[in-house]
């Protein structure tokens, strides 16, 4: 079951009346320019004005500008429900644009392709007249919305105030209306992000509405799914209907349709009683379900639904206490980390039923199932990240995952919802669990587990099932590469390892290496050996002649440009952006093209470094980043996207680790306190995540492992509060008394008071570690820079 987690304040809130008060009086408004709510707005809807309230430093409008593709709306920690606004963008919301479709039950932080956006209402006046929300789609202005965790509000140009909040399992809305007799609250069932394949609207009583939602995709067409809605409003409307297409029938209470527009309209009169609240509950199991949700978290004030939902993020943010840095400093990093927590999502109802990957129903005993998997994204990031500030969530997850694969026969790949999309390449699921793994949240499910993955290595998925997993593994096993195919036809919806053929390689070869690893620890010896042999592979594709990684054909042939910068065969980058992708064997990799001078010179050119030390943020803004979905032709570090994520850390492995801070503390000035503030899609929090660990100073720098490489903080002081469960200690303070721009080399290190030589550290050090400490300078030391200071190759 999930966490218990104790409130340690106690928000107070106001009447809907004072909201429009202060509306009125101009003090619940937006930031200039960020939509952030202000104190002053937080306190008027639900929450405690005061200086020690990290959800006031909390902008959920970062990314929802520039492709970060983030949501403003209200939602809990890893809640089912992610209410938000719908503008029209392709997977929800987009700052620069200034009318309103719905507001839509489910979305999902950061990703690259339309997905979720399902049952989009809103609140309109007049007659019915159009069944489109691309037509009937309300004005607003950013000078009258605000956003905070768990709540979203915007005043509308029909003169409608819409608030959004949330619980686990239900979307908490009120509307505040003019005065008239005509007040509707439009129920979209067939209009969504992605397509939609049949819908069903029923108007049960004078209070309720259910609806059935099948969809499809996700980048592609994928396996249908089908999400649940009941919505149950505070009083009886005055008169109802539905529309199917473009007819509106008044008095209607039940439509269905195939791919057509579908839905419902209830109206009210408002002529006196302004205010309309309703509670609409999700499940992916079906009606029943829906209603066992309302019912179990239903029932609440739009207030006091409002205040479970700040205190659950205050509690969940309160866990990293951060001094010192500038405000905006602090708002960058507080809101990725509330955008850290966004993901994966609850699943199951709260009888513990779920709709398993076979499309049967099951039930989670003893555990909360999770859904929606970005694995390629976030096993590089959020996944240690949520291993550390949510062990208990985390083990969930982990067994969640380990459910698909005894569900439907295979693990996931790209998971959303109930159905796997095969979006992006590799075998992500693998340094996922060994993660898990090696963090101790596995135990007691350590062989079923290795069972899974095993299989998931050494096979591929029956032709008449969903997942594709390691697509060219017969290949690489037999010649120790996937093959690139160029134009090889898809066998199954979603990507292709053959379309990428050199990055599968690294992929395999890297999930090879942690799979090695956690065989040889549960005594596995045969299979450890063949794993860890297999992680070498990824010399199979190094080209000697251009001394860079390069795609072979199915004869084993170099195929593709000779120019690392215009390469063929890697997913969403090029030959010079996946070079440093071989964590498990860095000191293998750098002896391959050379030595450490050589790869020095490598690592400097990539990063521009001469350019970086003089104008770190122009660097960052105007050599790295060419555009949100820029991927390939390049020759230069790609901070936007997951295959660079560790690579400012591979200066660990070179004896030039004060460059690693270098590159990390330029790369940080791309997070901004602004909607065009996030670097990239999110992904699920992995570019949050990024964000949050690299301030710190601890990042995972051989995913899949229990190893985090160390660099600068940014922060004087981040004292982390852990579960004892997993950390006896309870805790860790990590300081670095004056850092700064100009004072952000390590001199030293200390751990407990002892000094520290190494430039990393175990999760087994974690465990006992209650203070790591950092004394900086304005200049490079010979800290970290020893023969044994460097993260070691797995063995």
């Amino acid at each position: 079951m999930m966490k218990q987690r104790i409130s340690r304040h106690r928000p107070r809130s106001l009447s809907a009346l004072a909201v429009a008060a202060l509306l009125g009086a101009g003090l619940c408004t937006g930031l200039p320019g960020t939509g952030l709510t202000t104190p002053a707005a937080h306190a008027a809807v639900g929450g405690t004005r005061g200086a020690d309230r990290l959800t006031d430093l909390v902008n959920p409008f970062i990314g929802t500008e520039n492709e970060g593709n983030t949501y403003p709306g209200a939602a809990v920690p890893f809640g089912m429900v992610q209410f938000s606004p719908d503008t029209g963008h392709n997977t929800g919301y987009d700052y620069s644009q200034d009318h309103i479709r719905g507001f839509s039950m489910v979305h999902l932080s950061g990703v690259g392709c339309g997905l979720g956006g399902d049952l989009p209402v809103l609140p309109t006046t007049g007659d019915v007249t159009s069944t489109d929300n691309a037509t009937y789609a309300a004005g607003f202005s950013h000078d009258d919305e605000t956003a905070a965790p768990g709540y979203y509000g915007v005043g509308l140009d029909s003169g409608v105030r819409a608030e959004l909040t949330a619980t686990e399992r239900t979307a908490v809305q009120r509307y505040t209306f003019p005065a008239t007799d005509k007040a509707n609250v439009l129920i979209n069932a067939g209009q969504s992000l992605h397509k939609t394949l049949r819908t069903k609207v029923e108007i049960l009583d004078d209070r309720t509405v259910r609806t059935a939602i099948t969809g499809s995709g996700f980048c592609q067409d994928t396996k249908p799914y089908t999400v649940y809605t009941i919505t149950r409003f505070d009083r009886p409307f005055t008169a109802s209907g539905t529309w199917k297409g473009a007819d509106v029938t008044d008095g209607s209470k039940t439509s269905q349709a195939d791919g057509e527009r579908n839905g419902a309209f209830v109206r009210f009169d408002t002529s006196n009683d302004r205010t309309v609240e309703a509670t609409t509950a999700l499940s992916y199991v079906d009606a029943r379900g829906a209603d066992a949700n309302l019912r179990a978290e239903g029932g609440r004030s739009f207030d006091n639904a409002r205040r479970a939902a700040v205190d659950a993020w205050e509690d969940r943010l309160d866990d990293v206490r951060a001094q010192g840095g500038s405000t905006t400093l602090r708002r960058t990093f507080y809101s990725s980390l509330y955008r850290s927590f966004l993901a994966p999502n609850i699943g199951s109802d709260v009888d513990g039923r779920y709709t398993g990957w076979d499309q049967k129903v099951h039930r989670a005993e003893n555990f909360t199932y999770y859904q929606n998997w970005s694995l390629w994204d976030t096993y590089r990031t959020q996944t240690q990240l949520l291993s550390l500030l949510a062990p208990r969530e985390a083990r969930d997850m982990a067994l969640s995952v380990i459910r698909v694969d005894k569900d439907s026969g295979w693990l996931p790949k790209w998971g959303y919802g109930t159905v796997e999309t095969n979006i992006m390449t590799g075998d992500p699921v693998t340094p996922f669990l060994t993660n898990a793994y090696q963090q101790g949240l596995l135990k007691g499910h350590e062989e079923d587990a290795y069972r899974a993955l095993k299989r998931n290595a050494d096979g591929v998925p029956p032709a008449d099932s969903a997942p594709v997993g390691r697509e060219a593994n017969k290949e690489y096993i037999a010649d120790g590469f996937a093959p690139y195919v160029k134009g090889r036809p898809h066998a199954k919806p979603g990507d292709s390892d053959y379309d990428h053929g050199a990055s599968a390689t690294l992929e395999y070869a890297l999930s090879d290496a942690m799979l090695g690893r956690m065989a040889k620890d549960l005594g596995h010896r045969a299979d450890a050996r063949r794993y860890t042999e297999r992680a070498r592979n990824y010399r199979k594709i190094y080209d000697r002649s251009t001394g860079f990684f390069r795609a072979r054909d199915a004869s084993g042939a170099f195929t593709g440009p000779a120019d690392p910068a215009r390469s063929e065969g890697f997913h969403e980058g090029t030959s010079w952006q996946y070079q440093w992708l071989v964590p498990q064997d860095l000191p293998g990799m750098i002896d391959l093209i050379g030595g450490k001078d050589a790869a020095n010179q490598r690592l400097d050119s990539f990063f521009a470094y001469d350019k970086l030390v003089t104008d770190p943020a122009r660097t960052a803004r105007e050599v790295w980043v060419n555009g949100p979905y820029d991927y390939y032709n390049a020759d230069k570090y790609n901070p936007q996207n997951e295959p660079d994520l560790i690579a400012p850390y591979t200066y660990l492995s070179t004896g030039q680790p004060w460059k690693t801070t270098d590159v990390v503390h330029a790369a940080l000035t791309l997070f901004t306190d602004a909607p065009t503030g996030m670097t990239g899609n999110d992904d699920l929090g992995t570019m949050s995540a990024w964000n949050v660990l690299s301030s710190i100073g601890l990042f995972p720098v051989q995913p899949g492992t229990d190893t985090w490489g160390l660099s600068t903080p940014v922060f004087a002081r981040v004292d982390i509060t852990l579960d004892r469960r997993y950390y006896p200690q309870g805790r860790l303070t990590v300081r670095a008394p004056g850092t700064s721009d100009s004072r952000r080399y390590i001199q030293s290190a200390r751990t407990d008071g002892s000094a520290y030589g190494k430039t990393y550290l175990t999760t087994e050090n974690l465990r006992r570690l209650r203070e790591l400490s950092f004394q900086v300078g304005s200049t490079p030391s010979s800290w970290g820079t020893g023969t044994e200071a460097a993260p070691p190759a797995l063995q």
